[in-house]
């Protein structure tokens, strides 16, 4: 194997570029700021008493949240992810890892996606594009997960960041027939996920026909992929520079795909309990973030990650009580207002009338 190949290369910039660049949408937002929760002025619980533990795929969380998948492939990225896991364990939340393609080309790289060791009952996801996919069978992609003890894997979408990426895949005929074939083999411990841009009610509805039972919206206002891309190369290419702002924002995500009967991970920009607790509020399950883990990480080490996931489960605890909602059950049936462009968005889209006087 050389010293870096070309995948490793782009692996370490994009962690470089996350870390330091100026990598979110510098326009677009997530609209969760459209999105209020009505104020319960007479609380009848403390923020202690909010019950916020869950589960998926068979493993106890504290709080419903995900550390979003970040980077794999190369020893720096082993060395993130270990130090995640670690913080995923003292938390008691989840661990999404970054694209397992790396160790495809190459496994000997298997050993640093493999985390059992330091954190052996947390919530592990593994994660592989679409197209790398595409080439395999759906057994070949389930053991994928099962070769570093996760839980389950994340099929990630990510069609602009490809088309936008030097050398990117390109989309290809025969997805949906491949989809179909790996949610039959993998069933709950498949999960479809974007990259930032967001899933609209029509492609969750496809999802949902071709037996995918969980999607992770990634919506738009968190990090934008394209402009990472654009980055790599020194800058967009004349007349593309528009396309670091497309996607759907992650509230209208949210709100596209309420009540067909998907499990929903809500990411693309949370940035704190609230946001979480909107999200919820949405219909999601739970929320997951990869960002502001990785800059506190990277500032501070596992204490200031550790630090920041605490604050975000105290926010949400502290959202529920002043929506009066005392466990998540309740928090998605709490009343909401929205208003400005998620509004107009969902207006045009009739996906949702103002109440009646």
């Amino acid at each position: 194997m050389p010293s870096e190949s070309p995948i490793q290369k782009r692996k370490t910039d994009h962690l470089a570029l996350c870390r330091e660049a100026d990598v979110e949408f510098q326009r677009r937002r997530t609209w969760f700021e459209c999105v209020d929760l009505v104020h319960a002025a007479l609380p009848a619980f403390s923020a202690e008493d909010a019950a916020i533990e869950t589960d998926f795929l068979g493993r106890p969380l504290a709080a419903p949240f995900i550390i979003g998948a970040m980077t794999g492939g190369t020893d720096e990225a082993a060395a993130v992810n270990r130090a995640l896991a670690r913080v995923a364990a003292r938390c008691g939340v989840g661990l999404a890892l970054g694209s397992q393609r790396p160790m495809l080309q190459f496994p000997s790289l298997e050993a640093g996606y493999r985390l059992r060791d330091v954190a052996p009952g947390i919530l592990i996801l593994g994660n592989i594009g679409l197209s790398q996919a595409l080439a395999l069978k759906p057994a070949e992609v389930a053991a994928l997960a099962d070769r570093i003890g996760a839980d389950g894997i994340c099929l990630h979408l990510n069609a602009a960041m490809e088309m936008f990426q030097t050398g990117g895949d390109r989309p290809r005929a025969g997805a949906q027939a491949a989809l179909g074939r790996l949610a039959r083999e993998l069933g709950d411990r498949l999960i479809v996920k974007e990259t930032g841009c967001g899933i609209s009610r029509e492609t969750a509805a496809l999802l949902a026909r071709l037996g995918v039972r969980t999607v992770d919206v990634a919506g738009a206002g968190g990090t934008s992929w394209v402009r990472v891309e654009n980055l790599r190369r020194g800058g967009a290419a004349p007349g593309l520079e528009a396309f670091e702002e497309w996607g759907i924002p992650t509230a209208a995500s949210l709100a596209e795909i309420r009540g067909l009967r998907l499990r929903v991970i809500a990411s693309g920009g949370l940035r704190s309990g609230l946001d979480l607790a909107k999200s919820i509020a949405l219909g999601a399950s739970i929320g997951s973030a990869a960002l502001p883990v990785l800059r506190a990480l990277a500032r501070g080490g596992e204490e200031a990650a550790v630090e920041w996931i605490h604050g975000l489960v105290a926010g949400l605890r502290s959202a529920m009580v002043l929506a009066g909602a005392r466990d998540l059950k309740s928090l998605r049936r709490v009343p909401l207002v929205i208003t400005g462009p998620l509004r107009d968005w969902l207006e045009q889209r009739c996906l949702w009338r103002p109440p009646r006087a």
